[in-house]
């Protein structure tokens, strides 16, 4: 808008100029200005101002107009010696000017989001130039710009008939599918242009999400060796996705016939990345279902050494489900003393205890969790410690309510949107975002227990109830009449008898009201 002002304020500067120019010439009528004096031929004219003037003004014009002949005469003589295309391709010339002119305007009017500017200049090239393959790409984007989706996807389609231009159609109508949600009209069109262009990056990485999210592992697998067979991926991240994908496959096959087939797929996947938690709980039931424990406990200490996890401490319990409390403390050493000062491993060796009723145990294997980093798992576990410890139920709930309101510790959160997963996936549920599960915890953490906290519950009930079977209570039922009679017993000096009792509620009665 300001250039726009000062072209109109420079325009009427200079046609002001040329006006007080024209009218001091007239005025002066040559008086006060020296006269020009030409000769030629041996005649000498004298020209005042005004008739210089002219007679610069016809020279220039006449200039121009013996180079534009001169410059049709040599065309019509290359014509005239056999150069057929001598005439077009001076008629071309100006034309050319003009549209290359005006494609350079409506590029100007794009990169500035001026889209119907930018239509307008694309339709005066391809008038002068008749080039659809760069007119039509200016008018596509234009039209994607100014929200005419229609005419994009129609200029999209005609740049599909030109070899040179088939991938560019083929992107900018995959592109408007995936705007749109059509996600397998998409994936269809991502496939065409990798197949145009293999080594396109924004092709390879559209085709391998659409074929993550629908589920296609093959493909995506197939696709990802491509990124990496161009240099697109450095070749330890292809290791680790190209893991997670063969787990998503191995975590897809249900069919209890391909139960080799799935503990195959998991076993290659830990293999290929080692430090991913779910393939290597998944490898490790593999492995027992092939009687082959000895690899499943090697897999899972070497997984534990990278990053201990809740999964992996049940991957391990699995490998012997019928022992016994106290003989599977002492197997769980092989995993406990990999990383003894690592939460992971005083949380598991704390709730180990709490299984074998070693309570004094739990609360020292909890070292300084409880002061320096107190989340709802070590709070429920204090209170199933307190519990069994014969604590008062005024301390355990104590312990309980703080759990309630603590910080629900590390969960499966993806580092793209922070949303948080009740277990690991390949793919965020949230932003679709691939292999972004991460084990952290939250900014915000409210919905999802860690794992294992879930039996805590189950423990504590068990344990109140073994003691309720052990010191039967009395309960007793306070009414105001009571209390009262209870108040006079003890003003006159009657000695207080010691009396266990649950106090319940009372609902006080009309009378009690008054």
């Amino acid at each position: 808008m300001l250039w726009s002002l000062l072209k109109i304020v420079v325009f009427f500067a200079l046609v002001a100029a040329l006006t007080l120019g024209a009218g001091f010439l007239i005025d002066s009528d040559g008086r006060g200005l020296a006269d020009a004096q030409i000769v030629i031929n041996g005649i000498e004219y004298t020209l005042g101002p005004i008739k210089l003037a002219l007679v610069l003004v016809v020279l220039v014009a006449g200039l121009w107009l013996a180079f534009r002949v001169a410059g049709f005469l040599i065309a019509l003589l290359k014509f005239i010696n056999g150069d057929e295309t001598a005439m077009s391709r001076y008629f071309d010339r100006n034309r050319e000017r003009k549209g290359y002119q005006a494609l350079s305007e409506g590029l100007m009017a794009l990169a500035s989001g001026e889209g119907r500017l930018a239509i307008a200049k694309a339709n005066k090239a391809q008038k002068y130039l008749h080039k659809p393959e760069l007119t039509d790409l200016i008018t596509a984007q234009a039209a994607e710009m100014v929200g005419d989706s229609k005419k994009a996807e129609e200029v999209y389609k005609r740049l599909l008939k030109d070899e040179g231009t088939r991938f560019v159609g083929v992107r900018g109508l995959m592109k408007q599918k995936l705007e749109a949600g059509d996600t397998d009209t998409a994936m269809k069109l991502a496939e065409r242009a990798f197949a145009i262009k293999p080594k396109h990056e924004e092709v390879q990485d559209t085709l391998l999400r659409l074929q993550a999210e629908s589920q296609d592992w093959k493909g995506a697998r197939a696709t990802l060796a491509v990124k990496l067979k161009h240099g697109a991926m450095p070749r330890d991240v292809f290791k680790r996705r190209d893991a997670v994908l063969a787990l998503s496959n191995a975590m897809d096959i249900s069919d209890s016939d391909q139960s080799a087939a799935t503990a195959e797929a998991a076993i290659a996947a830990n293999k290929a990345s080692p430090d991913l938690i779910p393939a290597a709980a998944m490898a490790a039931k593999g492995y027992v279902a092939q009687g082959r424990k000895r690899n499943a406990i090697r897999v899972l200490r070497k997984a534990w050494d990278v990053h201990p996890h809740p999964d992996l401490a049940e991957a391990f319990a699995a490998i012997e489900p019928e022992e016994d409390a106290a003989a599977r403390l002492k197997r769980f050493e092989t995993l406990t003393k990999v990383k003894p000062e690592h939460r992971e491993t005083k949380l598991l060796l704390a709730e180990l205890n709490l299984a074998a009723e070693d309570f004094p145990a739990a609360r020292r294997a909890m070292g300084d969790l409880v002061e320096n980093d107190p989340d709802a798992r070590v709070l429920a576990i204090m209170a199933a410690v307190e519990r069994g410890e014969g604590g008062s139920d005024t301390v355990v709930r104590g312990w309980l309510a703080k759990a309630l309101t603590a910080p629900r510790g590390p969960q499966w959160v993806c580092e793209n949107c922070n949303t948080i997963h009740a277990e690991w996936a390949p793919i965020c549920t949230s932003c679709k975002a691939f292999d972004t599960l991460e084990w952290t915890t939250p900014p915000q953490s409210e919905v999802v227990l860690p794992a294992g906290a879930n039996m805590l519950p189950l423990i504590v009930g068990a344990l109140e109830d073994q003691r309720e079977d052990e010191e039967p209570v009395v309960e007793v039922d306070v009414t105001p009449d009571v209390v009262a009679g209870a108040d006079d017993k003890i003003e006159e000096g009657a000695p207080e008898a010691p009396i266990e009792a649950e106090i319940v509620e009372v609902q006080p009665t009309a009378e009690s009201k008054n």
